[in-house]
């Protein structure tokens, strides 16, 4: 099971360097565009307040969202508001999700996520952890996947490699950042493609936030990731 109680305190440290770099900004920047298509700066933050709520749901037993569409109109609807009303929305929405997690009991019951994924509990607060600092990086505003905490990485590119393990369209591959190696893609005897680099070049090829041009690939192409 995983230390839900150090992750916690982690994703406490992440929401508070987010929100410190939040409030730098002002109303005109929170409406430019974030690294996201199609969403502004205001949309991300926006997501994180929601993303708090649905995981207040997840929980408690109750659905991760009501849909598909009221998760996208929730986040359209308050991406426009002003920057204090969006601090104001993530550090309490934060603060919900905290203060229910303090309460909880049983952190090895299974929730069900979004889509029917299903998890241990134990190991949600780390998933809200990759919320925080992935959509951090996505705002665009100085923080960069070199800056996120070394432990994140690893654990999220051990999580993204998992995650694509045993997919049809995804060649068998090794990923490496020549000090660890992790498995991912379809099973096979032997790999078929390596794949190189720094470990925030690693995580951002993985999470789709780079191109891997600054990885090295050996055995064929360079993977193309389903999305996700």
């Amino acid at each position: 099971m995983a230390d839900h109680v150090r992750d916690l305190a982690s994703l406490r440290e992440a929401t508070e360097r987010l929100l410190t770099a939040v409030a730098k900004l002002n109303n005109d920047s929170v409406a430019e565009p974030s690294r996201l298509p199609g969403w502004t700066r205001g949309h991300v933050l926006a997501h994180l307040s929601r993303n708090a709520d649905a995981l207040v749901n997840v929980m408690e037993g109750r659905p991760m969202y009501a849909s598909a569409e009221a998760r996208d109109a929730d986040i359209d609807r308050d991406a426009p508001r002003p920057l204090d009303i969006q601090l104001s929305d993530v550090r309490d929405s934060a603060a919900r999700l905290q203060e229910l997690w303090a309460a909880s009991t049983d952190w090895s019951r299974t929730v069900e996520l979004r889509n029917g994924v299903t998890d241990a509990a134990s190991e949600v607060p780390f998933r809200r952890w990759a919320e925080v600092e992935l959509h951090h990086v996505d705002l665009g505003i100085g923080y960069e996947l070199e800056d996120l905490p070394a432990e994140f990485t690893e654990r999220e590119i051990a999580f993204l490699a998992n995650r694509f393990t045993g997919h049809p369209e995804v060649p068998p591959t090794v990923i490496t950042d020549s000090t660890r190696a992790w498995s991912t893609g379809r099973e096979a005897a032997e790999p078929e493609v390596t794949v190189t680099g720094p470990a925030p070049e690693l995580l951002g090829w993985l999470c789709g936030r780079r191109d891997g041009a600054g990885l090295d690939v050996s055995g064929g192409a360079l993977p193309a990731l389903p999305p996700l």
